[in-house]
């Protein structure tokens, strides 16, 4: 499911909530932990689609953020204690060139405020106890930022930016770190996710809307393989292979394929299994890895 998560409740407040209107002991999982703070695309895997959700590789993400200049917070977001600068003008060519500079690969120090591990605690129970500790920086991949649109009319600067980004990448310590560059201090005050990976806003589905329409839940659910489409597949040709992959069981590799993982379908063209092509005694076979049955089956 292409959940529009709402602001104001975690990640798993939206699985705790689908859960009301789904059969008892229903596997799920959500695809990138949104904060409370924000607002958009939270995609959810449902029953055996929840054993997709490791071999997903599009995980490029797309964000709306609005940042407010002049003033830095000890969570970067809006929901921290806020300190004021006394600086909060900046030169538009300044801004786009420090804009710019954040593009590419980069190092990131993660927030105090995260579910990060430092000796078997989250950093974010360090935090609340007053506790700072050192952070390694990270290396995060900015593919692009684009200023969306600039607000001067508030006591404050407010930027809104979109930023396409790799897995991993904090926006509110990309908002901290562009306000430690422009020498104002900022902080993040908003948050939207377009983007993540396939899953777009457009086609997305309103928690509150199905919660208070659970027969339309069949309409918003996509098939299990609908995020795994950079991942080759191969059509079976014949009943004695599929009984192979239901049971497991390796199969001669027929195709023109690589070494790599694959997506398995019935000869009917229905998805059964996530296999690895591999090389065994100098020969291609394929090595089913997780196995769902044909929907007829």
């Amino acid at each position: 499911m292409n959940i529009d998560k709402p602001e104001g409740i975690t990640s798993f407040d939206v699985i705790r909530k689908l859960r009301t209107i789904l059969p008892r002991r229903t596997k799920m999982g959500h695809l990138g932990t949104l904060d409370p703070i924000a607002s958009g695309v939270l995609p959810v895997a449902v029953g055996k689609a929840t054993r997709v959700i490791e071999h997903i590789k599009d995980e490029k993400k797309v964000y709306i953020a609005e940042l407010i200049l002049g003033a830095v917070s000890d969570t970067e977001d809006r929901s921290g204690s806020i300190t004021y600068t006394g600086r909060s003008q900046v030169k538009e060519s300044h801004l786009l060139d420090t804009l710019g500079s954040f593009t590419g690969v980069i190092e990131q120090i993660p927030p105090m405020y995260s579910a990060l591990h430092h000796d078997g605690k989250r950093l974010y129970e360090l935090a609340r106890q007053g506790v700072s500790v050192e952070r390694a920086s990270r290396k995060i991949e900015i593919f692009t930022l684009k200023l969306l649109s600039t607000d001067t009319d508030n006591q404050l600067p407010r930027l809104t930016i979109e930023v396409s980004c790799s897995k991993g990448t904090y926006i509110r310590s990309l908002c901290r770190d562009i306000g430690e560059k422009l020498g104002t201090g900022a902080y993040m005050s908003g948050l939207i996710r377009s983007k993540s990976g396939i899953f777009k806003i457009e086609d997305s589905c309103q928690l509150e809307h199905i919660i208070n329409n659970p027969a339309e839940i069949d309409r918003i659910l996509y098939p299990a393989d609908f995020p795994l489409q950079e991942m080759p597949g191969i059509r079976l040709s014949s009943t004695e292979e599929e009984n192979m992959v239901i049971n497991g069981r390796m199969l001669k590799c027929h195709e023109e394929a690589g070494p790599g993982m694959v997506k398995l379908y019935s000869s009917n063209g229905c998805f059964m299994a996530i296999a690895e092509i591999d090389i065994d005694e100098g020969m291609l076979v394929i090595k089913p890895r997780k196995v769902f049955k044909p929907a007829n089956d």
